[in-house]
């Protein structure tokens, strides 16, 4: 297999960044100013990190808690 050509760009030429410098200040600015967990820092991170597995966590907890309230009175057992 042959070696790989050398590329002809000239490497002294910077690639343009993505996104502006002041758009990346401004977000580190918003992002170290916020006194919360880094997970949390986001718009809707509180959805996603504590509702839903807070809901998943209640709605086992009373699953379990009404399948044990059955099995100890004896209801909705098949004859």
């Amino acid at each position: 297999m042959p070696p790989l050509a050398p590329t002809t760009t000239s490497s002294s030429e910077p690639e343009p960044p993505f996104r502006p410098r002041e758009k990346i200040l401004e977000k580190q600015r918003y992002f170290q100013s916020v006194r919360r967990p880094t997970y949390l820092k986001g718009r809707h991170d509180v959805i996603t990190s504590v509702a839903i597995p807070l809901a998943l966590a209640l709605s086992s907890m009373y699953l379990v808690g009404r399948g044990i309230y059955n099995m100890s009175h004896g209801i909705g057992k098949k004859e």
